[in-house]
């Protein structure tokens, strides 16, 4: 079987108005005619949150839903939680914090079977820090320190369903050009993706579509000419780049990740 589609959220999706992209999520699980898992590790408060989602997939037509509920690597690595994923058609990971997320279950038996269900066709959906967890590499923080005007981005390993890639979401509306752009600085193979919220890309295979209200950065340094990285006196790093690519694409536009080109033109 082919990898399951991965729809990947830049947050703040619309629950009750504007459910275009939680629509498509419960149409691919659907298609696949098995239950939905919720996975809320990555929230402080995941009854809540967990709750929410529950509430919004009954209202849009999920008949059988299941809470995936981890907040340790023990119950990550119980031979209970594995087999309940093991049935899933399609499984969402909530927003928090993405490194919560890799700590308490990268490495472990319920990411090699959510892995391995991902590889054999289920559906998985992130939103939020669940978006960002699907790159090979994530931005856990960034910061500038108001004092000194000093950039610190602090990257982790995210999941890996998507390689050589790096997600970033909440993009326009947290003002989150410059970390993305620094974080794909030293890198030529990887790809950065920064999401508006409300807005998503479904990947199937090496191309990805966008849904949602707002726009989708892609950017490529494969093709860069020139980078140089110099410490400022105050300790901050400052690139100079030449020959990064940026791709920006709104709902209905299709991309090739394995070309980086866009695909299609307004109308087809």
């Amino acid at each position: 079987m082919h990898k399951g589609e991965l729809l990947i959220i830049g947050g703040s999706e619309g629950k009750e108005h504007e459910t275009e992209i939680l629509d498509k999520f419960i149409e691919l699980s659907r298609a696949r005619g098995g239950a939905v898992g919720i996975l809320p590790t990555a929230s402080q408060i995941p009854d809540q949150v967990s709750a929410e989602y529950v509430e919004t997939f009954r209202r849009l037509g999920a008949q059988e839903i299941e809470i995936i509920g981890v907040d340790s690597r023990e119950k990550a690595e119980s031979p209970e939680i594995s087999e309940l994923v093991s049935k899933l058609s399609a499984l969402f990971i909530t927003g928090g914090n993405q490194k919560r997320l890799k700590d308490l279950i990268k490495g472990t038996a319920l990411y090699d079977t959510l892995y391995e269900k991902w590889s054999s066709g289920m559906v998985i959906g992130g939103t939020s820090a669940g978006a960002s967890i699907m790159g090979e590499h994530m931005i856990v923080s960034a910061q500038t320190k108001a004092k000194d005007d000093v950039l610190e981005v602090d990257m982790d390993e995210g999941f890996g369903l998507l390689k050589n890639m790096i997600i970033d979401q909440h993009f326009s509306q947290r003002a989150r050009f410059g970390r993305l752009l620094h974080a794909i600085a030293q890198e030529s193979q990887t790809i950065g993706i920064g999401i508006d919220e409300n807005t998503a890309i479904l990947v199937k295979g090496n191309e990805f579509e966008v849904y949602g209200q707002h726009q989708v950065r892609v950017f490529d340094g494969k093709n860069r000419t020139y980078v140089d990285v110099n410490i400022a006196d105050n300790g901050s790093e400052e690139a100079t780049m030449s020959g990064i690519q940026l791709h920006t694409l709104t709902k209905g536009y299709r991309f090739d990740l394995s070309k980086r080109e866009l695909l299609n033109r307004k109308g087809e």
